[in-house]
């Protein structure tokens, strides 16, 4: 009896130990697997593989000079490879930024007559066959890259064409009335698009998905973001964070809007909206040039960050078409360049519409086919535009100084300054020869011509015939 309850305990315990030891096993196991999706989890794959190096010479935000390209007018032909072929012309204008408008499918024309509008987005994920294939593309990003200039997309978040996919597939993921009918942007007369809903996690999560399909599959390096204002900021910062992590690069974002929240968001500019208004003004309504001041003022109101930047033009895609080139609005040739001078250097990231370097006289209706004759070039301007970004690429008082004001009635007058660098910019708004009583502050400075390097004597007042306009640096 002893002897069997001793064995039988022995027996009883090593039962036990293995038991224990099988549990402890499959607990270890558990815990194991559940590390290893929580790893998974953490660092997931990416959904697309990455097309493409990095570009090495991405600008940095505060040296972008952006050059926004119509696909259907750039060339005779109207797609991509027509842009490739021009992509020289574009480098030797001095910038390091494309900016292509939607190169997605256009979707049912409903009303904006032509070809459609480019911002009526059929399918995220696909190249409008008119202007050729994703392998166009790439090669177009590709050769950009190797003439050191970055491609940026023009993003359309807000809505979508009526016959996108979405539209049947997911319903849901659209705003509707209270029949249940999808509608149109709120406040708009946009009747060839539909009104996505923000408030739906599914939509917003296929939206950052399209975002990111173009920056691993064609190697873009950013977006000029449509109707941004119209847009919840959490989307933006949503969105912008993801893309942000795709690529060992910086991304440059855009928004088409003039909230300051944008810069909380992630963009790196908002849209000189204000200032190009305040700049028609000057000419229409015979406005101060001290109102561009107050113009500048109001974009840069409660902006938490000097280092940003608002993007300026005298003219875009849209403007060109409603208002007029900027030889109607500023004053023809001559009144256009003074203008784009106080666009492109004060305190501002230049923007320039595909045309207006030559002196192109003529509006671009963007819903048709309506190439640009690049033969009619005015080599007077197109050498102006040359020298004033040259100079603008060169200085950093100017991409990223202080701003101060000292305009007049006639003349947008203003320094750039950095630590060791002063620019002073005296543009001439007016049709009349005019002069500029000098402040004492800007008297006692040393300055040289900015574009000839050659000494210039600054007195009690400085002479500038009609449009003319000045830059010094000491």
């Amino acid at each position: 009896m002893y002897h069997f309850q001793t064995d039988y305990l022995s027996l009883k315990n090593k039962k036990m130990k293995l038991y224990i030891n099988i549990v402890f096993a499959l607990i270890f196991s558990s815990v194991l697997a559940s590390c290893s999706a929580s790893d998974d989890n953490s660092t997931p794959k990416p959904a697309y593989e990455q097309y493409g190096a990095p570009f090495e010479k991405m600008p940095k935000k505060e040296d972008a000079i952006i050059y926004q390209v119509n696909i259907r007018s750039f060339s005779q032909a109207g797609n991509l490879k027509g842009v490739q072929d021009r992509l020289a012309a574009i480098q030797e204008l001095g910038v390091n930024v494309i900016y292509l408008m939607p190169v997605f499918p256009v979707g049912v024309v409903r009303a904006s007559g032509g070809l459609g509008s480019p911002y009526s987005v059929k399918d995220y994920k696909a190249v409008n066959t008119d202007f050729g294939t994703i392998e166009d593309l790439k090669v177009l990003v590709e050769e950009a890259h190797k003439k050191n200039m970055a491609v940026i997309l023009d993003w359309v978040a807000n809505h979508t064409s009526w016959d996108n996919a979405w539209i049947t597939t997911h319903p849901n993921w659209y705003q509707k009335d209270t029949n249940g009918n999808i509608i149109i942007p709120p406040g708009t007369n946009y009747n060839d698009v539909a009104q996505l809903d923000f408030t739906n996690t599914e939509m917003r999560a296929a939206m950052v998905d399209a975002m990111s399909y173009w920056v691993y599959t064609a190697n873009v390096d950013g977006f000029r973001c449509d109707y941004a204002d119209a847009v919840p900021q959490s989307f933006w910062t949503e969105a912008i964070t993801a893309l942000r992590k795709i690529k060992n690069q910086d991304l440059l974002m855009l928004a088409e809007g003039s909230k300051v929240n944008h810069f909380a968001a992630g963009f790196d500019y908002t849209f000189g909206f204000n200032f190009f208004g305040a700049m028609k003004k000057v000419f229409s309504e015979n406005k101060p040039a001290t109102s561009l001041q107050d113009s500048n003022a109001i974009e840069y109101a409660n902006n938490y960050d000097n280092s940003q930047r608002i993007v300026r033009y005298t003219t875009n895609h849209d403007v060109n078409l409603s208002d007029g080139t900027p030889l109607e609005l500023f004053g023809g040739k001559q009144g256009s360049i003074a203008t784009f001078v106080v666009a492109a250097y004060l305190k501002s990231v230049p923007m320039i519409y595909n045309g207006q370097e030559i002196g192109y006289n003529k509006r671009i209706d963007y819903f048709n086919r309506t190439p640009i004759d690049w033969t009619t070039a005015d080599a007077n301007i197109l050498a102006e535009y040359k020298k004033i970004i040259a100079f603008r690429n060169s200085s950093n008082a100017i991409k990223k100084g202080i701003y101060k004001g000292y305009s007049t009635e006639a003349i947008s007058a203003f320094t750039m300054e950095t630590e060791t660098e002063k620019v002073l910019v005296l543009s001439n708004l007016t049709a009349g020869a005019v002069k500029y009583l000098v402040p004492a502050s800007l008297k006692t400075t040393t300055w040289k011509d900015a574009f000839t390097n050659t000494a210039a004597t600054v007195g009690t007042e400085i002479s500038l015939q009609p449009y003319q306009y000045i830059v010094l640096k000491n």
